[in-house]
């Protein structure tokens, strides 16, 4: 599979380690056979993992109805996953434009943003939201801004969870400021209980729109349905992925109050947003998520993973939200205990060389959970001194 990939596809992966066939729940094999407890989850984008019996059953459904009608057309799943995502914000002015992922529904958020007559923008550093050339712009990390320049100016990094900073960087000049509830690829970094309430305030005097990137934390991936609820604000823009479809490719751009009149006929467009099928499966990955209760049960698996994993000699702390939690080691061995663990039957992922990230589906079973913490304490107790 190795040499087909390489012969095959370009370089910009390197070449994956093993090669995925088929999975249910927590659970993947690999074409070899091999069983693996699925700790990742596509990135945080498995929310119900592998196979959902329900899933299967809407996409199949769907696919033998209407496959795509482009965005000519109307169809009534679009419709209902609008008017769903809409209630669950809470705000009935909010109004929803459908793509394929989080760097394009960052870009549609970039783009309303110019509407509003301004073009100066806020991120923050250490962000990441996307490598298109928008998103890549937005994007806080000099690694993978660099082989890239010059992207789009006017754009100012800030440190992240800094206030003092917030206060010097926005002024009535800023379109938007962009920040994730949590900081996912630069290690799930969470911020302090006030930061978001803070950078709303500033944004609300300045007039300037305050975006927040929930690709990651979205879809119930903290335990609430898109990260931030817990500080009481309502931001101006909203973007989602990920967790969105159920597995298959979808995000959204979710403009709220007067951020939702500024796109007008032929602002911007997605011809396969909004598709049929992926509509179908994020309205059924919802429902499930609803009535199963999955985000209440996801605190306390993150109560239990913290404490359980804590116990580690080789972990310094465990941080996040929901099932988005960061490793924190005491070594710098997260890239070689990453690859231990896949040796073992584990799939999880450093983001940088002390910090293991794990976004396991919220259908994880609590042995499941017990496995990976057990699995995980053998492996590294072969690093601890």
């Amino acid at each position: 599979m190795q040499l087909r990939w390489q012969s095959s596809q370009q370089n910009n992966y390197g070449t994956p380690a093993i090669s995925l066939s088929h999975g249910k729940g927590a659970l993947v094999w690999d074409v070899d056979g091999k069983e693996y407890l699925d700790f990742l989850g596509g990135i945080a984008t498995n929310i119900l993992g592998h196979a959902h019996p329900r899933i299967v059953s809407a996409i199949t459904e769907q696919a033998h109805e209407l496959g795509h009608v482009s965005n000519l057309y109307s169809h009534p799943r679009s419709i209902e996953l609008a008017e769903k995502l809409i209630s669950l914000t809470g705000q009935s002015s909010a109004r929803v434009f459908f793509c394929n992922s989080g760097a394009e529904a960052n870009e549609a958020a970039l783009k309303l943003s110019r509407l509003t007559g301004r073009s100066k923008i806020v991120s923050t550093l250490g962000s990441f939201h996307g490598r298109t050339i928008g998103s890549l712009s937005l994007t806080g990390q000099v690694t993978k801004q660099k082989p890239f320049r010059p992207l789009l100016k006017k754009i100012k990094f800030i440190p992240f969870n800094d206030i003092a900073a917030a206060k010097r960087a926005i002024s009535k000049k800023v379109a938007m400021v962009i920040v994730e509830p949590i900081q996912g690829e630069n290690g799930v970094v969470v911020p302090d209980l006030g930061y978001l309430k803070a950078l709303r305030e500033l944004t609300t005097k300045n007039g300037a729109l305050l975006v927040l990137d929930c690709v990651q934390t979205g879809m119930g991936r903290t335990g609430e349905w898109f990260g931030y609820e817990s500080e009481g604000i309502v931001p101006d823009v909203i973007t989602l992925a990920k967790g969105l479809g159920g597995g298959l490719p979808l995000g959204a751009m979710i403009a709220i109050g007067d951020a939702a009149n500024l796109f007008e006929p032929g602002s911007h467009g997605s011809t396969f947003g909004g598709n049929p099928i992926a509509c179908a499966s994020a309205l059924a990955a919802i429902s499930i998520l609803e009535n199963e209760s999955l985000l209440e049960r996801n605190k306390k698996l993150e109560l239990t993973l913290k404490l359980e994993l804590s116990k580690s000699p080789l972990v310094e702390s465990v941080r996040g939200a929901g099932l988005l939690l960061g490793i924190v080691l005491k070594l710098d061995v997260a890239k070689k205990l990453v690859i231990e663990l896949q040796n073992a039957g584990v799939l999880a992922n450093a983001t940088s060389d002390s910090l293991i990230r794990i976004a396991p589906p919220l259908v994880v079973t609590d042995k499941q959970v017990a496995d990976f913490v057990r699995i995980f304490r053998e492996v590294a107790a072969t690093h601890e001194r």
